[in-house]
C-alpha cells in the first residue's frame, strides 16, 4: 500500500504538471511533501512553491494558488490552505484517516512499502578481536550494526552481515608468544576468553613498559619476539598455526554465545586470516598499476583526491615485507565484490578509525571499485558519569558479560518489586528482555556520532525515553485485551476493522501511526537509528494520551471495537519498531 506522503506526492506532481512546471532536473527534496512541524498548520505540507517560483521567475503564492486550482485531494484532505510565502498545508479528513488506519491494520507490513530499488548491502560488524573478552567497547558496533541490518532487510534489501573478526594481527601474536609462558590450561577450560585475555594483558603490559618516556630494552625485545611469532604464524609454522586454531576456535564459541544472548545475527564470519593468501598479489597489482609507490623501503598508496588525503598516503606494505590492516581491508573489498557484487558496503566502526576508512575507500576507488558505495558508520564513545570512557572498578573497560548480567539482574529485581506474584521463570524472562532491551535502547536512542553517558538509573527507568517505558506501553495495551477477555468482551483481532474516530486523541494517535514508514525511511537515509526510537517514544506518549482521554472497554459499540482495534494497531507498531532495534517484547511486567 502507498503511504500518505506518497499519495499526496502523486497529487502534487500531477498538479505541477497540469500548470506546466517542468520537473526534470528538480531535486526530489524540493518537491517533497513532509509532515508539518507544527500541527496547528496541518498534517502535511508542500514547501516547493518557493524554490520552484524562484527558478521560474514567478510569485510563489501565485504558483501555490495555481497548484491549488489543479489539486484533487478531496479523498485525502480537507481543502488545502496556503500559508506564508507559498506553503501548501494539508489536513487529513476523518474519513480518509479511518480507511487508511484499517488498511494499515490489515497489512502485515503495517503500511511500510518495500523498496522500489532493492540493493545488496554488506554490513561489516561486530568484528571483535579473538583471544580477548568482549567489553563495553563492542556494545555500539554490535547494537548499531545489527539494527542497520534489520532495518535494511525489512525495507527489502539483500543484506550480508559479515563478521570480519581480528584473528591475524599483533594481538593474536601476543597471546601465541605468551601462551607457553603464562597460559593456564585449567583456567582455559573454565573460561577460554578470560584466560586468553589475561595472557594478552600480561604481554601487552610487558611490551609497553617505559622508562623516561621510552620503551625499555626489555619491552623492545619482547615486542620483537611477538612480531617474530606473528610472522611465523603468517608463514605457516605448524606449532603456531595449531595454537592459533585452538585459540580462535575457543574464542568463536564464546563470541557466538554472546551473539545468541543478544540476538545478534551474522551471515558469514571471515576473519583477517581468510584473506592472507591474497595480500601479496594485491600489492603486486597496485604496483603494476602505479598506484603503490616505494617510500623509505615501504609501499604506500598516495592520493591526489580528495584534497584532505594528499598528505596522508595509505601504507600497504612495511619495509620488512609485512602487510597491514589496510592491505587486508583491500583484499576484503576485492573478495566481497567478486562474491556478492554489493551495491554498498557499510562499516560499523568507531569514529577514531575515520581516517583509515577515508584512505581505504579512496584506495579502493583508485584500484577500480568505483561502482560500489562505501560508508563508514562511525559512532561515539560510551562514557561514565564522570565524562571519561566507561571503566570498571579495576579501571578497565567493563566486560560485556558483566554488563549483561548486571542489566538482567537489576531488571529482574525491579520486575519482582512491581509484581511479586510472578513466578521465578517469568521473572527470569522479564529480567532478560528488559535488561538487554534497556542496554540496546540506551545506545540506539542516541545520535550515533555522539558520546553518551552510561547510567543504570536512566536506562532502567519506567519514565522517560527508555526501553522499560516503551515495553510498559506495549504491556499496557496487551493488558487491555486480557481485561476484555475477563469481562467477556469478544473481539476478533483478525477481523477487518471498522474505525470510528470521534475523539481528537484517537485521531492524533492514528495520524502518528501513519508516519511509521517515514520514521524508518529517515533512519535508513543516514543510518540514524534514533529516528526509530524517537518515533516510538512519541508514539507511546500519544497512546497514553489516548488511553487517558478515551475509554476503551467502557465505550459502547461500535466505538469500543474501533478503540480496541486502534490499541491493537499501536501494539503491532510498537512491537515491530522495537524488533527493528533488536529489542524483544513481553506480555506482562
Amino acid at each position: 500500500m502507498q503511504t500518505v506522503q506518497q499519495l499526496l506526492q502523486e497529487k502534487i506532481n500531477a498538479a505541477l504538471g497540469a500548470v506546466g512546471i517542468d520537473l526534470s532536473g528538480v531535486s526530489p527534496d524540493v518537491l517533497a511533501v513532509v509532515p508539518c512541524a507544527n500541527s496547528q498548520f496541518g498534517d502535511y505540507q508542500f514547501n516547493g512553491a518557493l524554490p520552484l517560483a524562484k527558478a521560474h521567475k514567478t510569485n510563489p503564492r501565485a504558483l501555490a494558488q495555481s497548484l491549488l486550482e489543479k489539486l484533487e485531494v478531496a479523498d485525502i484532505s480537507a481543502p488545502p490552505e496556503i500559508a506564508g510565502p507559498g506553503f501548501i498545508n494539508f489536513r487529513l479528513t476523518r474519513d480518509f484517516l479511518e480507511k487508511a488506519a484499517a488498511q494499515v491494520l490489515a497489512d502485515e507490513r503495517l503500511g511500510v512499502p518495500l523498496t522500489a530499488t532493492p540493493r545488496t548491502v554488506v554490513v561489516d560488524y561486530p568484528s571483535p578481536n579473538v583471544a580477548k573478552p568482549l567489553h563495553v567497547g563492542h556494545v555500539r558496533t554490535m547494537f548499531i550494526g545489527d539494527a542497520i541490518a534489520r532495518l535494511l532487510r525489512y525495507a527489502g534489501h539483500k543484506v550480508i552481515a559479515d563478521d570480519h573478526i581480528g584473528d591475524w594481527g599483533t594481538p593474536i601474536g601476543m597471546v601465541i608468544w605468551g601462551w607457553p609462558r603464562f597460559g593456564d590450561e585449567n583456567a582455559f577450560q573454565q573460561n577460554a576468553l578470560e584466560e586468553m585475555g589475561r595472557v594478552y594483558k600480561i604481554v601487552k603490559a610487558m611490551t609497553g613498559e617505559k622508562q623516561d618516556g621510552n620503551l625499555t630494552s626489555q619491552a623492545k625485545e619482547t615486542l620483537a619476539s611477538v612480531r617474530e611469532e606473528t610472522a611465523k604464524l603468517h608463514q605457516g609454522d605448524k606449532e603456531n598455526l595449531a595454537l592459533w586454531q585452538m585459540l580462535r576456535d575457543a574464542s568463536q564459541v564464546e563470541i557466538n554465545e554472546v551473539y545468541e544472548q543478544l540476538s545478534i545475527k551474522v551471515d558469514v564470519t571471515l576473519g583477517e586470516s581468510f584473506y592472507h593468501d591474497r595480500l601479496g598479489a594485491i600489492v603486486d597489482d597496485l604496483k603494476a598499476k602505479n598506484l603503490a609507490v616505494e617510500s623509505e623501503g615501504a609501499l604506500i598508496v598516495p592520493f591526489q583526491e580528495p584534497p584532505h588525503l594528499r598528505d596522508k598516503p595509505m601504507l600497504v606494505q612495511k619495509s620488512d615485507g609485512s602487510f597491514l590492516y589496510a592491505t587486508t581491508d583491500l583484499a576484503t573489498i576485492q573478495y566481497r565484490m567478486e562474491t556478492w557484487s554489493p551495491d554498498e558496503m557499510v562499516y560499523v566502526v568507531g569514529a577514531p578509525q575515520s581516517d583509515h576508512f577515508r584512505q581505504l575507500f579512496a584506495a579502493a576507488r583508485l584500484w577500480g571499485f568505483e561502482d560500489a558505495s562505501f560508508k563508514h558508520i562511525s559512532f561515539g564513545t560510551v562514557l561514565g558519569e564522570d565524562g571519561t570512557p566507561l571503566k570498571s572498578r579495576t579501571g578497565e573497560s567493563p566486560k560485556l558479560s558483566d554488563l549483561l548480567n548486571e542489566a538482567q539482574s537489576r531488571a529482574r529485581a525491579t520486575a519482582k518489586e512491581k509484581n511479586a506474584e510472578l513466578s521465578e521463570e517469568q521473572l527470569d524472562e522479564i529480567g532478560r528482555v528488559i535488561g538487554i532491551g534497556a542496554l540496546k535502547y540506551a545506545d540506539l536512542s542516541q545520535n550515533r556520532v555522539s558520546d553518551y553517558v552510561f547510567s543504570w538509573d536512566k536506562m532502567l527507568a519506567f519514565q522517560g525515553n527508555s526501553a522499560p517505558y516503551l515495553l510498559n506501553a506495549y504491556v499496557r495495551v496487551r493488558s487491555i485485551f486480557r481485561r476484555a477477555k475477563e469481562q467477556g468482551i469478544d473481539f476478533d483481532l483478525d477481523a477487518p476493522a471498522q474505525f470510528h474516530f470521534e475523539d481528537a486523541a484517537e485521531q492524533e494517535l492514528a495520524k502518528f501511526i501513519l508516519r511509521f514508514p517515514l520514521a524508518l525511511a529517515t533512519a535508513e537515509s543516514d543510518y540514524r537509528l534514533n529516528a526509530i526510537s524517537d518515533y516510538l517514544f512519541e508514539l507511546a506518549g500519544k497512546f497514553h494520551s489516548f488511553f487517558e482521554e478515551c475509554p476503551v472497554l467502557k465505550s459502547e459499540s461500535p466505538v469500543r471495537e474501533s478503540r480496541l482495534a486502534l490499541c491493537e494497531l499501536t501494539a503491532r507498531v510498537l512491537k515491530q519498531g522495537l524488533n527493528l532495534l533488536g529489542i524483544e517484547t513481553v506480555e506482562q511486567m
